[in-house]
């Protein structure tokens, strides 16, 4: 969907992002363990393998942003997201390499940087009603924001114009962002923020094990329609069926080879868990090297 130079652009312009994450997580200093960054890193990918219904045939999914950024931090929320991005695309051949730098721009920099810290700033001490609002609020404005981005980008590379695609766009991802603020809300129920309760095993085990839940067994409950960009590509005629595929070991989240429907993609989920995971720590390394856990 996306050519030109505008695959540089968003490539140089995630990057930069990702760059001053990378400098504001280090200089943290409530940082989470590796070992936590990666069970909420997981979490995130997993829920988005699980599409909910919308309408006219269309489904959502969750971005997860304000989640991992409320769970982890806003900087460690970005490289979260960055890190299941980078994943989907090389390993399952999701978004491809082309519009990489446009999806951590639209899920890292923008969902999870700019809705974690809407959600931060929103969010009042001693007063759980309004903490669910702001958190739900901030979760559906992450999406729609996410959604401006990419219309934008499709704009100025040229494949639509602005004023074609920014108000399908918005009208099917109001919708959506209703089921982002309703997983969200959920999940931040069953995965422990903080406080004496949460436990630093706690905080690692939940998301971890509703991680192998959802994308081993929950995931086959899904709805297989097209998502919101999907959508809006057939919609508009600005889809690509007949673009070259991105090789990559196990594509569209479905093990080659294996002739059952749902233990292909239930392995795969599996498969996806355990490699975002061990990225995850890997990647959490490069900031734990001279700290203790938050």
């Amino acid at each position: 969907m996306m050519e030109g130079p505008m695959v540089p652009v968003t490539l140089s312009l995630a990057a930069v992002g990702v760059a001053t994450a990378v400098v504001a997580a280090r200089q943290s200093s409530e940082r989470p363990s590796a070992a936590r960054f990666a069970a909420v890193t997981a979490l995130v990918f997993a829920a988005q393998m699980f599409n909910f219904p919308v309408h006219d045939g269309t489904s959502g999914h969750l971005i997860g942003g304000v989640l991992a950024a409320l769970l982890l931090g806003i900087p460690f929320g970005v490289l979260s997201m960055t890190v299941v991005v980078v994943i989907q695309s090389l390993m399952f051949a999701d978004g491809g390499l082309s519009v990489i730098g446009a999806n951590i721009l639209n899920m890292a920099i923008v969902a999870a940087g700019a809705g974690g810290w809407l959600a931060r700033s929103l969010r009042g001490p001693n007063s759980r009603w309004r903490n669910a609002a702001a958190v739900g609020f901030a979760s559906w404005l992450s999406v729609l924001l996410a959604a401006t981005a990419c219309s934008v980008e499709l704009a100025l590379a040229g494949t639509i114009p602005l004023f074609d695609v920014l108000p399908a766009m918005l009208g099917v991802h109001a919708v959506i962002g209703l089921g982002e603020a309703a997983i969200t809300l959920a999940l931040l129920a069953l995965v422990p923020e903080s406080g004496r309760a949460a436990t630093e095993f706690r905080r690692i085990l939940v998301p971890f094990a509703a991680a192998l839940a959802i994308a081993c067994v929950l995931f086959r409950f899904g709805s297989e329609n097209p998502d919101g960009l999907e959508s809006v590509a057939l919609q508009k005629e600005f889809a690509r069926p007949d673009a070259p595929v991105q090789f990559a070991p196990i594509p569209d989240y479905s093990i080659p080879g294996i002739g059952n429907e749902i233990a292909a993609t239930g392995l795969a989920g599996l498969a996806g868990v355990m490699v975002v995971s061990l990225a995850a720590v890997a990647f959490a390394r490069t900031w734990r090297r001279d700290t203790h856990p938050a």
